[in-house]
């Protein structure tokens, strides 16, 4: 026992399961997927909940070979867009485990941490 009647047998417990609802939720943020769009929806962009960019849409409306920087700016906003939605998605579901893991991870040498 600790100090105070804490049982360390219960603590790792506790953080293992911690450390595996960990994973879980970031299995979960990997497969999921947000799309943004710019320009009224001209331009669309798609992100897994982990970050990684998996599709740009452009409406063929949004093609004017005498402006491609408009055409830029719209795709650059709309990965803006989807890279943010992606980042609270994954504030949403990792939030509090990450600031649990993230105290107990490094001093119990737990794998993955």
């Amino acid at each position: 026992m600790f100090p105070g009647g804490g049982d360390m047998q219960k603590l790792l417990q506790q953080a293992q399961q911690m450390q595996a609802d960990y994973m879980q939720a970031q299995q979960e943020l990997a497969s999921s997927e947000v799309t943004a769009s710019a320009g009224g929806g001209l331009v669309s962009a798609t992100v897994t909940g982990d970050g990684e960019l998996k599709g740009v849409k452009i409406d063929p409306k949004a093609v004017d070979p005498d402006d491609v920087e408009t055409l830029e700016d719209l795709v650059l906003a709309a990965v803006q867009a989807a890279t943010e939605d992606a980042k609270r998605l994954a504030e949403q579901k990792m939030g509090p485990l990450g600031d649990a893991l993230g105290g107990l991870g490094g001093g119990l040498g737990l794998p993955g941490m």
